[in-house]
């Protein structure tokens, strides 16, 4: 029998216990996505997909003087888990958002680190003038520069990604645009390929980038990423002004 292209080819696997996530310290109960809540955003629109699709555990800290440290700098560490999955041709991703402008005018940018599996990071800038694929392993740091949106896809059959997140707390960010357009300007498919998503005007070339190239932001940011948090560096003020920190972020991806 023929496989119907509409239904999913596999279910996801999430670790069943905090031992299974790569990290030490304890873990809040997770908000779960459901395919229901990503429906909108995937390349087949009449997907019959169902089910939890990835966990994402908010504002974690390995102690109480780490936790009041963070709400004190208006930040937050987060852990997500994208089990493989593939949804009716398409390789699970998450929802995809946008991030406001901070008083300045400048976007609010966040900082991944990938603890496990391979993350490609699909950013892209409101008018589709630039769209960048990020591929990072294990240990790599990404940045998502102020102005850029960003949609997270797990490019595996058999392994679940596991990322590390700081961002500022000042914000909500803005899923609007992407529900709108039934998600970014690319949609990944499980064969490699990528489709333009036919909702865009406009489809700007994907530019293909290593994230091991940051290697001027590396000498400042390094994994691991909550090292930074304990450390209490002065960088990561960078996530609440942006505006402050341009030229240490120009050209993350040339």
């Amino acid at each position: 029998m023929k496989n119907n292209p509409r239904m999913e080819k596999s279910v996801p696997d999430f670790p069943k216990t905090p031992g299974q996530i790569c990290w030490d310290g304890p873990l809040p109960v997770p908000d779960i996505r459901t395919a229901e809540d990503i429906k909108s955003v995937l390349a087949d629109p009449a997907c019959s997909c169902s089910g939890p699709v990835y966990s994402m555990y908010r504002d974690v800290a390995r102690s109480d003087e780490d936790r009041q440290w963070l709400a004190a700098n208006n930040l937050r560490f987060d852990i997500t888990v994208i089990p493989p999955r593939v949804l009716c041709g398409e390789y699970i991703k998450t929802k995809g958002h946008y991030h406001p402008d901070d008083p300045s005018g400048t976007g609010y940018p966040e900082i991944y680190e990938v603890l496990a599996g391979v993350a490609h990071y699909l950013i892209q800038t409101p008018d589709c003038s630039d769209a960048v694929l990020i591929t990072a392993c294990p240990g790599d740091i990404a940045v998502v520069p102020s102005g850029y949106g960003h949609v997270t896809i797990n490019p595996s059959h058999d392994t679940a990604l596991q990322m590390a997140n700081i961002v500022s707390s000042k914000f909500r960010s803005d899923y609007h645009e992407f529900e709108e357009r039934r998600g970014a300007v690319w949609f990944e498919m499980a064969g490699g390929e990528f489709v333009k998503n036919p909702a865009y005007s406009g489809h700007p070339k994907l530019r293909l980038v290593r994230a091991h190239r940051l290697s001027d932001v590396a000498d400042v940011i390094s994994d691991p990423l909550y090292d930074l948090i304990e450390q209490r560096a002065p960088v990561l003020e960078f996530l609440n002004y942006p505006e402050k920190y341009e030229a240490l972020f120009e050209d993350l991806y040339p």
